[in-house]
């Protein structure tokens, strides 16, 4: 075995390859459990995550550039998003009064209902994976860590909250 053999092996198994690794094969498997939840109720992951975000924020409505910074949706995504969303009548767009330019999204009583339906059998789900196989106090120090973590690399993802 050789240096440069050495040098290779020691960065292949360098833990934070592994702890990079475990997060993006979590996230996924996750990402199927909970997208599997949602075809029941005939939404898109990406169509639940923004009424959740416009639910939870207070006053239940978001700047579209806003629900673009806080999902993996460019504005162009988040449009068609919203746009789908408005057609079945659970967000309705409404120009923002400061400027011209900006819209808000916001949740209608239809979109509230719909949160209502899926809510519970959603969360069975996070239960099930995720949550349920945490200690509450590793729970809250993990909510810490990716806090920290998502801050860094998408620091625009807390915009309008």
């Amino acid at each position: 075995m050789t240096a440069r053999d050495d040098s290779i092996s020691e960065r292949l198994a360098n833990p934070r390859i592994t702890a990079v690794g475990l997060l993006i094969e979590t996230a996924g498997g996750l990402s199927n459990k909970l997208a599997a939840q949602l075809a029941e109720h005939d939404l898109a992951p990406a169509e639940f995550e923004v009424l959740l975000r416009i639910a939870r924020t207070p006053g239940q409505a978001m700047r579209m550039s806003d629900l673009a910074a806080q999902t993996l949706l460019t504005t162009s995504g988040i449009t068609r998003v919203v746009d789908r969303l408005e057609r079945d009548r659970l967000v309705e767009r409404q120009a923002c009064p400061t400027d011209r330019r900006g819209a808000f999204a916001v949740l209608t009583d239809a979109g509230l209902a719909r949160l209502e339906e899926v809510l519970p059998a959603h969360l069975d789900v996070i239960e099930k994976w995720f949550t349920g196989r945490v200690a509450i106090a590793e729970l809250e120090s993990m909510l810490k860590t990716l806090r920290v973590i998502r801050d860094g690399v998408r620091p625009d993802a807390t915009a309008g909250a």
